[in-house]
């Protein structure tokens, strides 16, 4: 990695901290149990205290909310649940104001089955312009009664679904890799391309920073005709909440046909030169599975996006040797290229990270990464240590328990709302009943109470944010000190050198001691104890040390 420019010369979104905030469960403003956009306004002192760069906002659109806004009927309005235009504009107003960016999701795979497109879609006949906007097929069978192909949707069961012709007859069938009401849109349609530009061009008139571009590797497919060998496999593989070996997954994501080919680089390279219009650093980030991953570069050209989201730590285990190797060959990746990496450890698809390796693994491992080059994506709830919540099978409302029949749990428990205050549930997220429940349990973990304890989750963010800021921004890529590969005296130690501060992980049980003299900044958990130029770092734990 070269010489960086200084912080004032490089694009804000290089290092930047993004905070995302799923709006139906950050602050509930006028008491309909769920979230919406003056409750995130009314949080921006929060978010500016926590010290983070920008805001990322999933989908805040009109959406009959089949997958709780991923399915969009209108691009250009907001969610009337969420508020409106004018809300929405105060909120990005207010938020550049106190020095915070905003980032847009943007959803171009698919829209909701209500999208006035698939509304003229329906009632047109076939090989009409309007069908054309999605991939219609007929069906396969003497009567098209059995569909194009055999893929299965990520959601659970077949991508195809038959729809009634205007004459009452079964006719066509139309592709969705989601939910039956997302239907796929054509790509290779130039309406949809253009429709598309609009719709960014409006957002960034608006005063948007950038784009969060989910399923970005989904815009071509190719073999529409042709069956896939393991389409369950597949399916599960592109999921998170599903268990699978490291391998399986890899070797299914390799055979995938309509996820990371090539047409989708068209797309984006016009998308850049839209960006490049605006006589400011626009940027835009992509939700790319890919494998291998050396296939993520591709989205990160010069000529194309700016980032692309590294999911590799969102199901790392808590190992030295694992996670040395994603570091290294995350920041190797993006560095051929002339790009950084993106580090998450958790998000709204994911389970969350405090449930996934524990709660003090949580924060050493979150110490370490917000050490690193590149930038963060800190899903919200994340800086208070909240773990998945607790929901009954009563309250689910994901897609994907409903599409498999409560086979799959889906990811409801890493939506669960963010606690604020008080000692009951719905700990001020709201006045009435939020739309997923909250656990009493959480009572400890609310911003009001974590506020005032400095050893908390909250104030460990805060500190380690501010001292990324004032310490590490600029000083360029790592040097290992210890890993698996480095001569560790362990194989549950691993430590970087970047500028004129030290990170040490120490990811075992025990205490570690090292050699390495300076002042500490900060430790993740536990008491650090030095003298004559030796280190005890406690278990499970990671430290800063300023050189």
């Amino acid at each position: 990695m070269g010489t960086l420019a200084p912080r004032e010369e490089r694009p804000w979104w290089r290092d930047a901290v993004t905070y995302q905030i799923y709006p139906r469960s950050f602050a509930d403003a006028n008491g309909d149990g769920i979230g919406d956009v003056e409750g995130i306004r009314s949080r921006l002192p929060y978010l500016s205290s926590l010290g983070i760069d920008a805001i990322w906002i999933s989908p805040w659109y009109p959406s009959p909310q089949h997958d709780h806004g991923y399915d969009v009927s209108n691009y250009m309005e907001i969610e009337p649940d969420y508020g409106t235009l004018t809300d929405a504009e105060r909120l990005i107003k207010e938020a550049h104001e106190m020095g915070m960016r905003i980032i847009v999701d943007i959803v171009p795979n698919h829209t909701s089955d209500q999208h006035a497109w698939f509304q003229a879609a329906l009632k047109a006949a076939p090989g009409s312009k309007e069908r054309a906007r999605y991939m219609f097929k007929d069906g396969k069978g003497e009567n098209g009664e059995l569909p194009p192909n055999n893929w299965s949707a990520v959601f659970g069961g077949s991508a195809w679904q038959r729809i009634t012709e205007a004459d009452g007859k079964l006719g066509q069938w139309y592709l969705h890799l989601f939910a039956i009401e997302q239907p796929d849109l054509n790509w290779e349609n130039p309406d949809v391309a253009s429709d598309f530009e609009e719709t960014l061009r409006f957002w960034l008139d608006l005063g948007a920073d950038g784009f969060r571009i989910d399923v970005a590797h989904g815009l071509a497919k190719e073999n529409i005709s042709i069956d896939h060998h393991d389409p369950q496999g597949l399916s599960d593989a592109l999921r998170l909440d599903n268990n699978m070996s490291a391998e399986e997954r890899g070797e299914l994501l390799a055979s995938v046909p309509f996820f990371d080919r090539d047409g989708v680089h068209s797309v984006y390279r016009n998308w850049r030169k839209l960006f490049d219009s605006y006589n400011r650093d626009v940027m835009a980030v992509a939700e790319a599975w890919v494998h291998p991953p050396e296939r993520a570069t591709r989205y990160v050209r010069s000529d194309e996006l700016h980032q692309v989201f590294n999911f590799d730590l969102l199901d790392a285990p808590f190992k030295a040797d694992f996670l040395y190797d994603v570091v290294t060959r995350s920041i190797d990746l993006m560095d051929s290229v002339g790009a950084l990496p993106t580090w998450a450890l958790s998000n709204h698809d994911s389970p969350r990270v405090a449930s996934r390796i524990g709660e003090v693994q949580a924060r050493a491992l979150a110490l370490f990464v917000l050490a690193l080059p590149g930038s963060c994506y800190v899903f919200a709830g994340q800086e208070l240590g909240l773990p998945d919540g607790e929901i009954p099978d009563s309250s689910r409302q994901d897609p994907i328990y409903i599409r498999t029949k409560g086979v799959q749990k889906g990811r409801d428990g890493a939506r669960v709302p963010l606690p604020w205050n008080g000692d009951t549930a719905p700990f001020g997220f709201t006045t009435g009943k939020p739309w997923l429940p909250l656990t009493d349990k959480w009572k400890e973990l609310t911003v009001e109470k974590q506020s005032v304890d400095p050893k908390s989750t909250l104030n460990l963010y805060r500190t380690a944010l501010k001292l990324r800021a004032d310490h590490l921004i600029d000083q360029g890529s790592i040097t290992w000190l210890e890993s698996p590969e480095h001569g560790s005296k362990s194989d549950s130690l691993l430590a970087v050198r970047r500028g004129n501060v030290s990170i040490y992980m120490n990811l075992s049980d025990s205490a570690a001691e090292v050699e390495i003299t300076g002042k500490l900044l900060i430790v993740s958990a536990g008491i650090v104890d030095s003298r004559d130029g030796k280190v005890t770092i406690p278990p499970v734990s990671t430290i800063w040390v300023h050189h």
